[in-house]
């Protein structure tokens, strides 16, 4: 009987049958992937143009967001992270935000037949159903507005429609999941940004805040809000990334978790190597501490160097970790609170597979063997973060109306 099953098994009409289906998964994830709105949350694009000078439509060597690499990726949307690292605080923090959405403006109008910049969920249809690319702007980090709401209402009237309440670091009014516990989570001026961003209809995201913070910003908001970049703390117990207990009441809140795609928040394997892989390094670590003393702008760059070199001796995880991430939240809180926030060229190391903008569909293609459905799918690839946005458009405009 053994023997039986197996001839049938490989038979050249099971083969075939084979075959058949693979090509219909194939075809259908293309089609898939065509017809969605494709939207990718964060990319530290900014951060390294500002750099190594490059332009959009430059192609240098690792590079991850590219004008080309969009295109081939089939990407209809994506936010430009606006990330102003804390060693700027005596260059000024709104003076280099400034900058960097100055550059954003410049990068966007070299090729307006390619990519357009959207502030609106009508701008992104607009501008998908035209074959551009939509570009909008998230500033990572509040310290940006530097204590003061009409800092925040400026970058709003810039084109900003989402603000990272912190990075890694503290601000005066929330806690970071990167630094000491200051605050214990939001301050009333805190509280205010909250209800200020509600108010003007910027997006609020709470990837990088402490977990303290994150419980106070879902009883102050009004409207859901997103983790632009975050991933699964099951999976990898980093502290960036978001346990069940928040998921859950991210979902209840009608937000939205955008799944970042960096093996250490992905991956615990790679999370452990690369600590202790980090610390074999410290010695390096200090002497670059010691050369740049007085220059912590560029021990910044090249404490960046250094960690890229220390990532590219790992194992990278394959795609299906990344899946992982997405599957588990929607058997959690179900389809309609996950999607896509990679943080490429914010990261070191990526996912086999996944290693830029360009490799996208393979993320659909994966979705479409794991059997989830093509309503599904189009709501991870970008129809969740849509529908959120929406609603935080009518949450202001009835805020603004009363």
């Amino acid at each position: 009987m053994k023997r039986t099953i197996t001839s049938k098994i490989f038979h050249p009409a099971w083969l075939l049958v084979l075959a058949l289906n693979t090509a219909c998964a194939d075809s259908d994830a293309k089609r898939i992937h065509e017809e969605a709105l494709v939207i990718d949350t964060h990319s530290d694009f900014l951060y390294r143009a500002d750099l190594d000078g490059s332009a959009l439509t430059d192609e240098p060597p690792l590079a991850q967001t590219t004008m080309g690499k969009l295109e081939q990726g089939g990407v209809d949307a994506q936010f430009f992270s606006v990330w102003i690292p804390p060693e700027f605080r005596d260059y000024g923090y709104a003076r280099k935000t400034l900058e960097l959405i100055d550059d954003f403006y410049r990068q966007i109008g070299q090729t307006p037949e390619r990519i357009e910049m959207a502030t609106t969920v009508a701008d992104i249809k607009r501008i998908a159903a035209s074959g551009k690319v939509a570009a909008l702007m998230g500033i990572e980090g509040g310290h940006s507005i530097e204590n003061r709401l009409e800092l925040l209402r400026n970058y709003y009237r810039l084109g900003v429609r989402y603000m990272t309440l912190t990075w890694s670091n503290n601000t005066d009014w929330a806690d970071s999941s990167g630094d000491v516990v200051r605050s214990g989570g939001l301050t009333d001026f805190g509280v205010s940004v909250v209800e200020e961003m509600n108010r003007i209809g910027m997006m609020i995201d709470i990837s990088h805040v402490a977990d303290t913070t994150f419980y106070d910003v879902m009883r102050a908001t009004s409207a859901p809000v997103i983790a632009s970049h975050s991933s699964v703390r099951a999976f990898s117990d980093h502290k960036r990334n978001m346990s069940d207990q928040m998921i859950v009441a991210l979902a209840e809140n009608g937000g939205v978790i955008q799944i970042n795609f960096f093996p250490m928040f992905i991956d615990q394997e790679f999370y452990d190597a690369a600590i202790v892989a980090q610390y074999e390094a410290k010695p390096e670590f200090a002497t670059l501490a010691t050369e740049y003393l007085d220059d912590p702008i560029g021990l910044l760059e090249q404490q960046w160097t250094l960690s890229q070199k220390i990532m590219s001796t790992l194992e990278s995880p394959p795609l299906s970790v990344l899946v992982d991430h997405i599957d588990h939240v929607v058997k959690l809180v179900g389809p309609d609170h996950v999607g896509l926030g990679s943080d490429f060229d914010g990261v070191s190391a990526l996912p086999i597979g996944m290693e830029h903008q360009g490799k996208l569909p393979a993320l659909t293609e994966a979705l479409v063997e794991k059997g989830y459905s093509e309503e599904d799918i189009k709501k991870i690839l970008g129809g969740n973060l849509l529908r959120v946005m929406a609603e935080v458009e009518r949450v202001s405009a009835e805020m603004s109306a009363n």
